[in-house]
């Protein structure tokens, strides 16, 4: 069963990120799977989160037992810059469903409307000379030129999966990153169904 997660509504001239159509998959049956080895009659495992399940979630990372956590599965598409992106793919179980092409439609995007605050209005001009440059006389190297001069604030809209084991270790790693865009996505790891499994916060049970 899917659980929706309903984004909290942010400043749209502050965030670095936009989260929509986001869900979780599989709380319950992640849950019961994690009291299968101290079981005999698995059919019997609850979905209950007790401290058994949090004991377990909050287990030091590489001892294997947050393995469960894996199993609670996170998919949602977000609006995210280049250079958070490189970042992002070094988690192995932060998978790209989709995205946004900069190799088919950069010569498309509406230059003003794809890059964070943080890239230099002088940047953005040279984008669009280039592009510019480009429409009036195509060639592959022009295309190139476009390609390989654009910013890394530029913003992609990605569909992402994940699982709240990787999440944990992301929310360890990035909370207090340099890059706002990390911040931002720590919070909202934080509002999660049952965030309490990835933080160890019983506040949030």
């Amino acid at each position: 069963m899917a659980n929706c997660i309903h984004t909290p509504i942010t400043d749209p001239n502050e965030s670095m990120i936009k989260i929509r159509d986001g869900y979780v998959y599989d709380l319950d049956e992640a849950v019961r799977a994690s009291r299968f080895p101290m079981m005999t009659y698995t059919s019997k495992a609850s979905s209950e989160i007790t401290q058994t399940q949090m004991n377990l979630a909050n287990s030091a990372p590489g001892s294997g037992h947050d393995n469960y956590l894996q199993g609670i599965r996170v998919a949602f598409t977000m609006d995210i810059t280049v250079k958070a992106l490189v970042e992002a793919e070094r988690y192995h179980f932060f998978d790209i469903v989709s995205s946004t092409s900069t190799m088919h439609r950069i010569t498309k995007f509406d230059m003003d409307d794809c890059y964070c605050k943080y890239v230099d209005r002088r940047m953005i001009g040279i984008m669009v000379e280039l592009i510019e440059e480009y429409t009036e006389h195509p060639t592959d190297e022009g295309y190139l030129k476009i390609l390989y001069s654009n910013p890394c604030g530029f913003t992609y809209s990605i569909r992402f999966t994940t699982n709240y084991r990787q999440l944990k270790t992301i929310l360890n790693q990035r909370e207090f990153h340099r890059l706002p865009e990390w911040k931002e996505f720590c919070r909202w790891i934080r509002t999660l169904p049952h965030s309490e499994l990835i933080t160890g916060d019983k506040e949030a049970a």
